[in-house]
């Protein structure tokens, strides 16, 4: 494909899955008490509230535009006050958790749109265009699904587990978020042709993404 049909199949598929990840995280928050990120209004559906400018757009976008293999983006984060929870630890575990999760639900749902699309015979046209989505789809949002897990703070895979470390290892575990950004911006820069991220990375996604399609009966590869 072009580049121009490139970001035309990627745009909605990259939006979505990182816009609905932040919104994930909100409304698991309110449920337990917190509505910080509704009173915000950042429960929103609507992507514009929760884009980035730079995460959202012109990180992906250049990453696509230079046919790397490994896409990366966020979203502005949703606010979220542990003070509010009856459990804090648990709680905050569980609104961590639930963006992943989210990931996993939308790379179901887009594989429904990959096998619709395949079923119909997809060679040209606007079913070839929604089965290139839907593969974009699966493969972005296990991506995001599987990096966020990474028990690296800041990203959720290191609340879930603070919540599960006792109390005082879950602190001295918790002051590596001030370096964590850097880590993952170095873990992030190619070393011998690929980043260390990238190799972290490979086989959970390899695994989630045979799981998927093996669950769905389809061949995204």
């Amino acid at each position: 494909m072009s580049l121009v049909q490139t970001i035309a199949v990627w745009a909605l598929p990259v939006i979505f899955a990182i816009t609905l990840h932040e919104v994930a995280h909100g409304w698991v928050a309110r449920a337990l008490g917190d509505s910080t990120a509704y009173k915000l209004g950042r429960l929103s559906l609507n992507p514009l509230r929760h884009v980035d400018p730079v995460g959202t757009v012109l990180v992906p976008g250049v990453l696509l535009a230079m046919g790397g293999g490994f896409l990366f983006g966020w979203a502005k984060p949703v606010p979220v006050d542990w003070r509010n929870f009856r459990k804090p630890r648990t709680d905050m575990a569980l609104v961590a958790v639930a963006g992943p999760l989210s990931n996993l639900a939308m790379a179901l749902a887009w594989g429904l749109l990959f096998k619709l699309a395949s079923d119909h015979g997809a060679q040209e046209g606007t079913w070839y265009g929604l089965m290139q989505m839907g593969r974009a789809g699966i493969l972005i949002n296990i991506s995001l699904m599987v990096l966020n897990l990474l028990p690296l703070p800041p990203l959720d895979g290191s609340r879930v587990l603070m919540g599960l470390l006792p109390p005082r290892a879950a602190f001295n575990y918790a002051k590596i978020e001030r370096y964590g950004m850097m880590i993952l911006i170095l873990l992030i820069l190619p070393i011998g042709g690929s980043s260390i991220l990238s190799r972290i990375m490979y086989w959970p996604f390899v695994l989630s993404l045979v799981g998927l399609s093996h669950l769905l009966g389809i061949n995204p590869f």
